[in-house]
């Protein structure tokens, strides 16, 4: 099992290229099962969820080709087995992502309740309520989502779905399963991440007619068939603003190419009130940050929401920037009730955290030491290697293969800005 050493202390400098958004690859990647005709994805990011994806498809009979470049050519016209085994989806909860596409195209499918990140409960109910509104008979047996449209119906058919909570992966489901759906279907309460707006984007290139993407209220018209498409994956925010925090803790003047502004906003919001400078530029992002943290920066508090606030996925990383802040500060986590597990790793670093139900309470400290950590999870992996880049000596961040879930070759781009970092393989660890 790998493992990344830090040796802590230094400035990140330089210039960094931020990939293509997972939680934008992932559904397009699906997305391409709605067609026959052949899809090219670019700026596809390389990580491990997007491998099982790609395995996944595969494995239905879909030809999947990926290049160095980050071009993926997929094309499903010969899929012949809809299915989503769990031996391919265990460790990735956007397998649930194949159900809407398969289900529109082919009328049927069966897909494995899905598995990740043990960062608490994200049901696939409001995914099945929302398929059933569209006219599909779904089923849950022996671990498996099983799918079929009535006797006699070819297509699903438009409806009003109204989720009980704000869904990423259920509207994306909806969206492509709408687009070939007969008649119109109206998403409310829907996500409005960047991510969705590149999935519809995507879908519009392929021939699909929506409107509102973007917004809480989505309008989609069904075709009869979508065709082909070239279309290029949106800059990842989450990994931006990662980094962003990176920089932040650690002080130095980063240029974050491809990275969006008005993407980042609640996160840049809560930078620029800590003490950084971050100025949107062409092509990417620059922050500017002075070092140690402890007396140039004044710690934040901050309470995660759905897009357009402060993301749940960036919760962890800037938490690690608020141990070692000035002053004390509240973090409120709303969405996933398990998403503090990193809090006793940080713990172990020296940072002073007091967790009560869905509040941590954090006082900033002026100095972390390096210890051996453990990832619990992917955002918490990151904000781990944060921890590790400003704590004195030498810090191991164990069973980073979440890390590698979610994030493109981290190290590699850490050390061009001048991090003292490397990944120790499982043999030689």
């Amino acid at each position: 099992m790998d493992k990344l050493l830090i040796r802590g202390g230094r400035q990140l400098r330089g210039e960094v290229l931020i990939s293509g958004a997972k939680n934008a690859a992932l559904p397009e990647l699906c997305a391409a099962l709605l067609t026959d005709q052949p899809v090219t994805l670019r700026n596809v990011p390389r990580l491990q969820d997007v491998s099982t994806m790609l395995k996944l498809v595969r494995n239905m009979g879909v030809t999947a080709e990926r290049d160095h470049s980050g071009t993926v050519r997929l094309h499903a016209g010969d899929l012949t087995n809809p299915e989503a085994p769990y031996e391919l989806v265990k460790t990735m909860r956007a397998s649930v992502l194949a159900l809407g596409p398969l289900l529109a195209r082919f009328g049927h499918a069966k897909v494995s309740l899905p598995g990740g990140c043990a960062i608490g409960s994200r049901p696939v109910d409001q995914h099945i309520k929302g398929l059933q509104a569209m006219g599909a008979e779904i089923v849950v047996e022996h671990g498996y989502m099983i799918a079929s449209l009535p006797a006699g119906r070819t297509r699903l058919k438009g409806a009003r779905i109204l989720t009980d909570m704000v869904t990423v992966t259920g509207t994306e489901n909806f969206l492509m399963a709408a687009a070939l759906a007969e008649g119109e279907t109206l998403l409310e309460n829907a996500a409005q991440e960047p991510e969705i707006v590149d999935l519809a984007e995507m879908l519009i290139l392929m021939g699909a007619k929506i409107e509102g993407h973007g917004t809480s209220h989505i309008r989609i018209q069904g075709v009869e068939k979508l065709h082909g498409c070239e279309h290029a994956v949106v800059a990842d925010r989450i990994e931006a603003g990662t980094f962003l925090c990176a920089v932040a803790a650690t002080g130095g003047d980063v240029f974050l190419r491809h990275a969006r502004a008005n993407h980042m906003d609640a996160v840049i919001d809560k930078l620029r009130d800590a003490g950084c400078t971050v100025t949107p530029e062409e092509g990417g992002v620059r922050i500017a940050s002075k070092a140690p943290a402890c007396e140039h920066l004044k710690a934040q508090s901050f309470s995660t929401t759905e897009y357009p606030g402060f993301p749940t996925d960036m919760q962890a990383q800037f938490m690690a920037l608020n141990v070692i802040a000035r002053g004390a500060s509240m973090v409120t986590e709303t969405i996933f009730e398990n998403r503090f597990m990193h809090v006793n790793e940080m713990v172990r670093l020296g940072a002073t955290i007091h967790v009560e139900g869905k509040v941590a309470m954090v006082e900033g400290v002026q100095q972390l030491s390096g210890a051996t950590v453990m990832a619990t999870d992917l955002r918490a992996s990151a904000s781990l290697v944060i921890a590790g880049l400003v704590a004195d000596g030498e810090t191991m961040v164990d069973r980073i293969y979440h890390l590698d879930r979610g994030y493109d070759r981290m190290e590699a781009k850490l050390r061009g800005l001048g991090a003292d970092i490397e990944r120790i393989s499982g043999a030689a660890a």
